[in-house]
């Protein structure tokens, strides 16, 4: 294969993969919701699905830097994420809560591979020169998935069942897999092997850990990333009943979602367009404010209001994000960038989770 065609089958894959993920959390949503009729399960299984990526992500990727051939490693990961997710809505109803639960959190741990594992394999296909441009289409891919993810999922469960977006998001991970399966491998001699490496893979872990602690931008961003996060997954924990309450179906407030993802792709867009004078750390702050006043507004539960909280949720995520990864990389040195990014990704992951769990039990009451 020549680069520029390997570049278009890795941003294919990675676009079919991380589109079935952004389906996973609200077709787990909608299933638990129609199984037990409360919002409470929906979020449970959400949470159950993002709580393993804080293990998975580092031992995902600690295994596809030793790897000769990452892209099998990625394929098995694809394949085992789908075998889980498959599993949790075909048990749901029909088995314990636990045994539900438990088909999530094995779906989670895999979940890693579909973000940052698959992009870190983008140097192996794409042309030295033309990294910079493979990498702003790469992360592309992760603003279309999060806004066509949900839409297909309120689009299917109006016209289906609800069992209809899992299938889909099973679908688009088992037509990923055979593309990271050809990714192509290390040469002889790379791979990383032995005990040494992984020690110096804890160190490395350490030293991110401390810089995160003592270096003042660094401890801000993330922990002002970790609460916008736990407000992030509020508010996706509450989509199902706010369609219920505010918008006529549940269906609908998953829709939301999409709402929320594509304001955030349009203000980073316009962002682009035309930057603001103000620092990355003082953006972040202030979209915070804005994601805080998105969820005053949703509380209303009046369909214009819920509308406007979608959207200027989005107004916040988007530049959150561009701004959090300024940040870091202005901070972090070269031989920390990637602990520091994975370790920031696990925290904010955890966040998230928190915050749909926390949502799901106060919206059950």
């Amino acid at each position: 294969m020549t680069k520029r065609y390997a570049v278009r089958w890795f941003l294919a894959g990675g676009a079919l993969a991380r589109t079935g993920d952004e389906l996973a959390g609200p077709a787990l949503l909608l299933a638990g919701f129609a199984v037990a009729g409360s919002p409470a399960t929906g979020a449970l299984l959400l949470a159950a699905l993002t709580v393993p990526a804080v293990l998975g992500g580092p031992l995902v990727g600690v295994l596809l830097d030793r790897a000769r051939r990452p892209g099998r490693l990625l394929a098995t990961a694809l394949l085992l994420y789908a075998l889980g997710l498959g599993s949790a809505v075909a048990v749901a109803g029909r088995a314990p809560t636990a045994v539900t639960l438990a088909c999530a959190v094995a779906a989670g741990l895999f979940a890693p591979a579909l973000a940052g594992g698959w992009s870190a394999q983008l140097p192996r296909v794409a042309a030295p020169g033309g990294l910079p441009a493979a990498t702003a289409r790469d992360a592309a891919t992760f603003h279309l998935a999060s806004l066509a993810g949900p839409a297909l999922a309120a689009s299917l469960a109006a016209g289906t069942l609800p069992w209809a977006p899992a299938a889909l998001a099973v679908a688009l991970l088992l037509l990923a897999a055979p593309l990271a399966w050809r990714l192509p491998g290390s040469p002889p001699g790379r791979a990383c092997v032995g005990a040494p490496a992984a020690r110096s893979g804890v160190a490395a872990l350490r030293a991110g850990l401390r810089l995160t602690a003592r270096n003042p931008a660094l401890r801000g961003a993330t922990v002002t990333s970790v609460l916008s996060c736990a407000a992030q997954g509020m508010l996706t924990a509450c989509a199902v009943p706010l369609g219920e309450r505010a918008l006529g179906g549940a269906a609908r407030g998953v829709a939301l979602l999409a709402v929320v993802a594509g304001a955030a792709l349009l203000a980073n867009a316009v962002l682009a367009r035309y930057p603001l004078r103000a620092t990355p750390d003082a953006l972040l702050r202030w979209t915070a404010f804005l994601q805080g006043a998105a969820l005053l507004l949703a509380a209303a539960c009046h369909p214009v209001l819920v509308l406007a909280a979608a959207l200027l949720a989005g107004a916040g995520e988007g530049p959150q994000l561009t701004a959090l990864f300024a940040v870091r990389h202005r901070e972090a040195p070269a031989r920390l960038r990637a602990q520091l990014f994975t370790t920031g990704a696990s925290l904010k992951t955890t966040g998230y989770a928190a915050g749909a769990a926390l949502a799901g039990q106060l919206a059950d009451a």
